[in-house]
């Protein structure tokens, strides 16, 4: 007779509302001007999405150079630079703006406060495409940092005109002692608490509370996705061995020897039938039974982006 396992389904998981408008955007271009359509860098950190959208007809560059004159352009959901968007318009390409709009939102705040002579900390993962194309929504006076150690060096021209933002896809550990650092210097610091988005932090909930109940989880996303790699580290930090896997095909059954309770999460820009597969995979290796966690609802939707004329 097989082992038994009893599994847990996280809640909220998989895609967000930014990850399938940009995915919407890309499959919406290619039916209305037909294919190739281009595609700056990923449009999500998943490679099975970025399989899929190739095989409709997309092709993923990473140099503006590399498309053609007067095609179409997209910009990831990660978001670009001013630079960026300058010059594909002097190279006369058609852009399609996929960035979230959570994303969008980080822009406008450190354009405004820039135009206001003050000096933006970005709190995010050095040379991320987010982090990079929300540094370069403006000239000077920006500064990316990481860690408490940066924190405590970064230097500004004037303490009483700082402003931080935060990556969107980080989590609040990340944060806890950098924010500290930056209150202590910079008492009158602006700035939201964070702008880690809501997608993020319902799933770093959800895989927080499915981490304390199991023993182990596996964290269904690609290796360069930040916010499947933060839903690692939160389950880790709660004392349960957790793996960040693409696809079945990752899992080592030995990882599973002794282990009766399995919690399965995915990242915001892994497709569920991801998770799919590997509930087949258990089912064929072990006995099992599932179990879908409560959690919050998300209703947030946003519509596919446009073709700039």
């Amino acid at each position: 007779m097989s082992e038994k396992k009893h599994v847990v389904l996280a809640s909220p998981r998989g895609f967000c509302a930014g990850v399938v408008r940009a995915i919407e955007t890309v499959k919406l271009t290619i039916e209305k001007h037909g294919s190739p359509v281009y595609v700056l860098h990923e449009i999500v950190h998943n490679k099975h999405v970025i399989q899929e959208l190739e095989q409709r007809g997309a092709v993923f560059v990473e140099a503006l150079s590399d498309i053609p004159q007067g095609e179409i352009c997209i910009f990831s959901a990660h978001g670009v630079s001013k630079a960026v968007e300058n010059r594909a318009a002097d190279l006369g390409l058609k852009t399609v703006d996929a960035t979230c709009p959570l994303v969008s939102s980080v822009h406008k705040v450190v354009e405004k406060y820039h135009a206001e002579d003050f000096d933006v900390i970005i709190v995010g993962h050095h040379k991320h495409p987010e982090v990079e194309g929300t540094a370069g929504r403006v000239k000077g006076n920006v500064h990316v940092i990481y860690t408490v150690e940066e924190a405590e060096t970064v230097e500004v021209k004037d303490q009483n005109k700082v402003v931080f933002v935060t990556q969107t896809t980080l989590s609040q550990d990340d944060l806890k002692g950098i924010k500290a650092v930056l209150l202590s210097r910079f008492p009158s610091i602006k700035g939201q608490t964070s702008n880690i988005c809501f997608a993020t932090e319902n799933r770093q909930n959800a895989v927080r509370h499915l981490a304390k109940t199991s023993d182990v989880v596996f964290v269904v996303g690609s290796k360069n996705s930040s916010n499947s790699n933060r839903l690692r580290e939160v389950a880790n930090r709660e004392g349960c061995d957790a793996y960040l896997i693409d696809d079945y095909q990752d899992i080592d059954i030995q990882w599973l020897y002794g282990k009766s309770r399995i919690g399965i999460t995915a990242g915001a820009s892994a497709p569920e039938r991801l998770v799919q597969g590997v509930l087949q995979w258990l089912a064929d290796k072990f006995e099992i039974d599932i179990e879908e966690m409560s959690g919050k609802e998300e209703r947030v939707s946003f519509n596919p982006a446009e073709l700039r004329s």
